[in-house]
């Protein structure tokens, strides 16, 4: 699958000059996590993502006086709609960053989040948990039921987790 299945063509754009709140508020109505930020003087494209409004505010400033060119990210990595939703998603872990603007040419033709990949993999014909090995198909029936500790190993084998345990806010 490529890119351009699983991206968002309906791109909220807004200006350097757009407060924190306001694109918060953008944001918020149209249900995304990224805003593209275009400056027609400085003829380049930007990223401000709901992280960097959060970190922001968790700064203590003011969303109220900072704007999103103080906050976008312009050192981007982008996207081609040919690019494979393999390749975008190893690009995005190996930069740690959630988003990728799609280019078609000069032009934005789109935004691709995690979110719209896992959701592109999901719709295809193998559900994404049995690829997780946290569930099975059940021969001759059409629902799945939870994997066998034993089958779990099975397909997890030479699979290595590591990190944290999750943190639960208090």
């Amino acid at each position: 699958m490529q890119v351009r299945d699983g991206m968002s063509r309906m791109v909220l754009t807004i200006g350097p000059t757009h407060t924190l709140r306001q694109a918060a508020q953008m944001m918020s109505a149209r249900r995304v996590g990224a805003a593209v930020v275009i400056d027609p003087d400085n003829h380049g494209v930007g990223i401000l993502t709901e992280r960097d409004i959060l970190n922001s505010i968790a700064a203590g400033e003011d969303p109220d006086a900072e704007l999103a060119a103080q906050h976008r990210t312009e050192d981007l990595v982008y996207a081609t709609p040919d690019w494979t939703l393999d390749d975008a998603a190893q690009a995005m872990v190996r930069g740690g960053f959630r988003h990728l603007i799609v280019l078609d040419g000069h032009d934005v033709a789109g935004l691709l989040s995690m979110r719209d990949i896992v959701r592109t993999w999901a719709s295809t014909t193998e559900p994404a948990a049995r690829l997780s090995g946290r569930t099975r198909t059940i021969p001759g029936r059409t629902r799945t039921e939870p994997a066998t500790a034993a089958e779990r190993s099975q397909l997890s084998s030479g699979c290595r987790t590591g990190g944290a345990a999750p943190q639960t806010a208090r």
